[in-house]
């Protein structure tokens, strides 16, 4: 009798894992569905507050896929014209005001554009979490009062931005609510919530995301989106080196 018994266990243990298996593969899909597009439009206004002053920017962004990307700023009037392209795993950035175009890379995809908590990799990548992590459902718990699936997310590739994520995913519209992001030693790398969210073709958009950056502290960083169209034909010049200097 204890033998069929704890035959019974295992054969239940291993439906368990693998009915969570199952669930997290599912979650995940629905994030990617609501965070990832063919193609996307909206005007971003970036506001960077620190201890000492608040700046503001303006910014059209255009994006295609998951690989192609473009951003140009509007405002503050110094930095009009000021425009970002990325085409997969390559970013190049246009500076009117010396009428030259660079070249990011390496460790400078991580820092923060504009002195921002938001870095280069951040602004630009569109990437599928379910194809970047691997997941494991933590607990269930509420953030700012709705119920949410909490979720670790370990990087499947060394060169991943984050090492780790923990993510609080709200069950009704299956979007992260809030983000902790680590480096690969497991330090606590950003913070980045998302809010806002409203049902918009079929999907649930967060339109305000707020970033604070845990190793310099003191400042934090909240994006707001705005004009929002996804399914948009982007010429294809625009993403294009020659559209940087148009």
């Amino acid at each position: 009798m204890r033998v069929a018994m704890l035959a019974w266990a295992l054969v239940l243990g291993s439906g368990a894992a693998y009915a969570q298996e199952v669930s997290v593969d599912a979650v995940l899909d629905g994030v990617d569905k609501n965070l990832t597009f063919d193609s996307r439009t909206s005007t971003t206004t970036m506001t960077v507050a620190t201890a000492k002053r608040t700046r503001e920017y303006q910014m059209k962004t255009m994006a295609r896929g998951t690989t192609e990307s473009a951003v140009e700023y509007l405002a503050p009037a110094r930095d009009k014209g000021t425009k970002m392209l990325r085409k997969g795993d390559e970013l190049w950035m246009f500076m009117p005001a010396v009428e030259r175009t660079q070249k990011i890379s390496g460790h400078t995809l991580r820092q923060g554009v504009m002195g921002s908590d938001m870095s280069y990799e951040d602004l630009t990548s569109a990437a599928k979490l379910r194809e970047t992590y691997s997941a494991k459902l933590l607990r269930e718990e509420p953030f700012e009062g709705k119920p949410c699936w909490v979720l670790e997310l370990s990087a499947k590739d060394e060169g991943a931005t984050y090492a780790k994520r923990i993510a609080w995913i709200d069950k009704a519209s299956y979007v992260p609510l809030k983000q902790e992001l680590y480096a690969v030693s497991g330090m606590l790398l950003k913070t980045w919530e998302m809010s806002d969210v409203v049902a918009m073709d079929g999907r649930h958009v967060p339109l305000t995301m707020t970033i604070a950056d845990q190793v310099k502290k003191g400042s934090k960083t909240t994006v707001k989106m705005s004009d929002v169209e996804f399914g948009v034909d982007v010429e294809d010049e625009v993403f294009s080196q020659r559209w940087l200097e148009r």
